[in-house]
């Protein structure tokens, strides 16, 4: 099998300040937009670079998105930032009328996205953004898998994307073990591993816990294909053709809502263009805990061993 090295722990977070940080050199009319918790979604690392080209605007997330919206129509690149519950839901009317119904390129970080953002516990543990997210006309919505990947796909969202882009990251260390010379492209899913009898999609987090999920069933004798789907909005299609003509069943794993997320995107895909069984692995319709970030995620069953377990009961 091949081998995925851990680099070190760090912040997808961190990935995320330095994309936003990385394009504002390049393009003068990036703007960053804060609600006084710049430091815990990584935009204290563009402020600190730029800080005449950043403004907190406090606790005021509609009031973010609308002067984000009009900073767009300005002629400039607004990139906003706050927890993904907040983002998503405390301000949707904003993105869905200000921003999406006027098409504007507005970059939206989603911050403290699933279970192992710990012991802020369900009222910040942002696990209906995607589902929120991706049903808005013209939204892009992007879920990295580690912090590399993260800085180098807010950088291309910024730079390259047309129209609204929600890009969702985490808050604590995680695996960072994607190549920084990479080939990554906005709405193309990335095949780590090929495999033949077990079909994983992941993620965001959930890429590296399936990578080592895979590496037990391998260890087993299972030959298992491990596929990141980084862009949930629009899906790789194509390459979602090609899984469902080698595989009758697949598996999808998020750190999210198992309903409308990742999960029931490739659903809904596969059964109106080739129908194959879908296993949804995630959060199964429950609100999530205060805890230490990895008792939740075994707590959950989101962790390595969670997968291996349904991925065997599932294909016994």
């Amino acid at each position: 099998m091949r081998e995925f090295i851990n680099r070190g722990n760090k912040a997808t977070k961190t990935g995320f300040g330095e994309g936003v940080r990385n394009a504002a050199a390049v393009n003068d009319k990036v703007i960053g937009i804060g609600a006084d918790i710049t430091a815990s979604v990584g935009m204290n690392i563009f402020s600190e670079a730029f800080p005449e080209r950043f403004v907190s605007l406090g606790i005021a997330e509609q009031n973010c998105i609308a002067v984000a919206a009009g900073m767009a129509l300005s002629n400039k690149i607004p990139v906003f930032s706050t927890y993904g519950v907040f983002a998503a839901h405390r301000a949707c009317d904003q993105i869905r009328i200000s921003v999406c119904y006027n098409n504007l390129h507005v970059i939206i970080g989603g911050a403290h996205a699933g279970v192992s953002v710990g012991p802020d516990g369900a009222t910040h543990q942002a696990l209906e953004d995607i589902a929120m997210m991706r049903v808005l006309p013209r939204m892009t919505v992007i879920s990295p898998c580690d912090a590399t990947q993260t800085m180098i796909a807010t950088e291309k969202a910024i730079l390259e994307c047309v129209g609204p882009v929600y890009l969702r990251f985490g808050r604590e260390p995680r695996p960072d073990f994607t190549d920084v010379n990479q080939d990554f492209v906005i709405g193309k899913g990335q095949i780590l591993k090929e495999g033949k009898d077990i079909c994983i999609i992941a993620t965001g987090h959930e890429v590296w816990e399936s990578i080592l999920a895979a590496q037990r069933l391998e260890n087993e004798g299972r030959s298992v294909m491990v596929v990141n789907i980084h862009t949930i909005k629009p899906l790789d299609e194509q390459l979602l053709l090609e899984i469902a003509d080698r595989f009758s069943t697949v598996f999808t794993v998020e750190e999210h809502q198992i309903i409308s997320g990742l999960g029931g995107a490739v659903a809904e895909f596969f059964s109106e263009n080739h129908p194959v069984r879908v296993v949804r692995i995630g959060m199964n319709d429950t609100f999530g805990e205060s805890g230490q970030p990895e008792e939740l995620m075994h707590h959950f069953k989101l962790d390595a061993d969670g997968i291996y377990e349904k991925i065997v009961s599932s294909t016994l």
